[in-house]
Parts: structure tokens; sequence; C-alpha cells
């Protein structure tokens, strides 16, 4: 989940990890019957000494044990690579089996994959968190299986609170900009709200706070509602509230992410919405701070944005069969919570968010996993999401700038050209 599941996700290994232009053959059967399946994963480690490498050959062998007329050719590649690697190898025939990544709409598009019926068993399927389950569907049919996940929720410096004189987290958008009128009184030289709507992930930040006000991406039916007029609210009440009266940085959308985690971290920084691998930054920084439900208009939201990395199952070579038992494999709980604890990343099935939550060693991601069965998600299953995401990130900053309607406007207009092309 390149930059999207904890930050946790890099450029990762290079070299030996890296696939050549088309990769091995893979997806053939022997003589003898065996059947080998090629796997084709995104690395999440940072370094060859934490490479997924190890954790997908694990699986593999210790799957071929129980299952020895399965093969599985175990094939990572670092996140920069792992797309364009995947394209060629569709391009020139040399099809993987299965196929961890980020996303899944455009291979949908092309006809490629299996149905999650077809690869994954009842029980499996049953186990998925349905949130997640049903972020994978195009057109009402599940073709993503969910893989790992991340979840939003609200960050706050205790000590600057107390310093304010402030003694809870903020419920609603009220209470954000009367915490960030007296934050700015009693913390001068801090960034009482941290509203980052630069390139980085702009989608996200205006996300969190659409939902908010009972707004989104789209509307009830799927199709693209940018310029609703509860997004046009929200962007109005955050230019008047927090932008204008100066309690957010001057030019929110030249702010990146990693500015308002950096400024968290170090002090510098009061509020804002974060994600978990801000409780590791926050510790480094010896930050005192407290995590709440996103504050809505009226109230704390019940649900969060959420967001995942996927499995798919092709369907040139077909083995069906023999991806449906491996995949099955994959996702028992000894594995999954292996891979989630490996990389201090969010579960997708039930069994694991269960483990996760009840063994005591997570004490710190406890209000995430509240938080992952209401998720809200992008629209995923939309094969112009990734370019309609793209401009809502260069250009939904000026929204708190200029006027609201116009540029929400511009970027609807931009949205159903795009879907029209798909």
């Amino acid at each position: 989940m390149k930059n999207r599941v904890l930050t946790l996700v890099s450029a990762g290994t290079i070299g030996t990890l890296a696939l050549t232009a088309c990769g091995s053959d893979g997806g053939g059967t022997s003589a003898d019957g065996t059947v080998t399946l090629k796997l084709v994963a995104a690395d999440y480690g940072d370094k060859a000494s934490n490479s997924s490498k190890a954790y997908w050959d694990d699986v593999a062998q210790r799957f071929q044990a129980a299952n020895p007329k399965i093969k599985i050719d175990v094939q990572v590649v670092n996140w920069n690579d792992i797309d364009k690697q995947v394209k060629t190898m569709i391009q020139s025939g040399n099809q993987p089996d299965v196929l961890q990544t980020g996303g899944y709409a455009d291979k949908v598009a092309d006809n490629l994959l299996y149905k999650v019926d077809d690869v994954l068993s009842v029980a499996t399927q049953a186990n998925l968190i349905s949130t997640f389950a049903t972020a994978g569907q195009v057109d009402g049919v599940q073709y993503g299986i969910p893989f790992v996940s991340s979840a939003r929720a609200f960050f706050y410096n205790k000590t600057l609170f107390a310093q304010a004189g402030i003694t809870e987290a903020p419920r609603s958008w009220d209470d954000v900009r009367k915490d960030a009128e007296l934050l700015k009184a009693k913390a001068p030289g801090t960034t009482p709200y941290a509203l980052p709507l630069g390139p980085e992930e702009a989608q996200g930040e205006s996300a969190m706070w659409e939902l908010g006000n009972a707004g989104g991406i789209t509307d009830t039916s799927g199709g693209y509602h940018l310029d609703s007029p509860a997004n046009v609210e929200t962007f109005q009440w955050l230019k008047a509230n927090l932008v204008d009266p100066g309690l957010t940085y001057a030019n929110p959308a030249s702010t990146d992410r990693k500015t308002a985690f950096a400024d968290f971290a170090a002090g510098k920084a009061a509020m804002l919405n974060g994600h978990p691998s801000l409780i590791q930054m926050a510790k480094d920084g010896k930050v005192d701070y407290g995590v709440a439900a996103i504050p809505g208009k009226d109230g704390a939201l019940k649900s969060t944005l959420g967001v995942a990395d996927w499995t798919m199952a092709f369907k040139k070579n077909g083995h069906k069969e023999q991806i449906k038992q491996f995949l099955d494999f994959a996702y028992t709980k000894e594995n999954t919570l292996k891979f989630d604890e490996l990389y201090n990343l969010m579960p997708v099935t039930q069994d694991t968010l269960k483990e996760m939550t009840t063994s005591g060693k997570h004490k710190d991601l406890e209000p995430f996993f509240a938080l992952l069965p209401q998720a809200s998600f992008y629209p995923l299953g939309k094969t112009s999401w990734d370019s309609v995401s793209a401009e809502i990130k260069k250009s939904i900053g000026t929204a708190v700038k200029d006027d609201p309607a116009k540029v929400l406007g511009d970027l609807q207009n931009k949205a159903k050209a795009a879907a029209a092309d798909k």
C-alpha cells in the first residue's frame, strides 16, 4: 500500500528482489500433474532484512508441504516497480496466478480476474471484515480480496491542550474551532489544527471532512458528486472557521501530510487527522498524545476513512481450484496475524481482528480496531478513480482559499469526463 497504509510501505528493497521485465514463466503444469502457481507480491519491508520475501517463502513452503502437487513461485517486487512490472507481465501474456498489490479495478475492466466466489471458500469469505469485502466489489461483484488495512482517527497533543485549558478531545466541528482559538491564544507558535490539503494525500484529508458532513466523493447511486451541497458547505466551513482566522497553515493547498505529521511529532501542531504510523512518530518525539474519533459537523463520527491493499487471482492459467487452496491457506489467522504484526498493520479478517484486539499486545491500536468495521472507502471499484484522485490531490486544497463551489464544480466536471472515458 505504497504510502497508504501506516506509511510503513516504502520503496522496498531493490536489486535482487526486483523482477526482470517478464519474470519467470510460472503458472505451468508438469508431467506428473504438479501445478506451479505464480505469486507476485508487493514488498512491505524497508530493507533487505525485513523484506516480505521471507514471509511469502515461509507461507509457500508450509503450503507446499501440505499440498505437494502445488508449487508456489514467489516473486516480491518493491512498490516503486510493481505496477509497471505487472503491466509488462500482462502485456506479454505472462500473468501471475495470484497478485498482491494496491489496486484491482483496472484488471477487472480488462476481464482478467476471477470472481472472489471462485477462489475463496465460503468460510474464508465469511471471515473477511464485511466493509472491506464490499470495498472489493465492482458492480456488486467482489474481485478484490483485502490483504491489509488502515483506518484514520483524530490525534491531539495533551500537553498543549492542558496549556490551553482544554480537558477533552473535540467531538464536533464547533469544538475544533473553539479549541483551535484557545490554542492560538494560549500556545502561541504552534499550529492549532494541521490541515494538509497538499498533493500528497489531499483526497484523504478532504474525504474525512466531507464524511463529517454526510458528504463524500460519490452519491448513493455510486456516481461522482464532488460538488454536492454538503461538500461545498464543508469547504466553506473550513475556509471561514480555520483558514481565514489563521487557525491552521497559511496555505493548506501546498502543505502535505508528511509535514503535518512531522509537526505533530515535534510538538508544533496540536490537532490533526492521522493513521497509526503517527503513534510511533509521536512516541519518538516524546509527545503526550491522545486518539479519538474524528469530529464531525454535529458530533464524533462513528465511521472513518478506511484504506486497504488487495489480493486478486488471474484467470489466464486456469488454476482456479489450486488458487483457492492456496488463498484459503494464506488467509488463515496464523498467516494474516504474522504479517500484520510483522509490519504493524491493521487486519482485514475477523479472527485476526479479534486476536489483535484481545491479546493486550496492541493497546495503541485499539481506537483504530474499534473503527475498522465501520470504515468508509474511496470508490475503489471505479476504473476512473485513479485519475479522479490525482485531480483531487492537485486542486482541492484551493477550495479553502478560492470559491469552494467553483473549485469543486471544476473537479466534478473532470470526474464526469474521466468516468465517461472508462
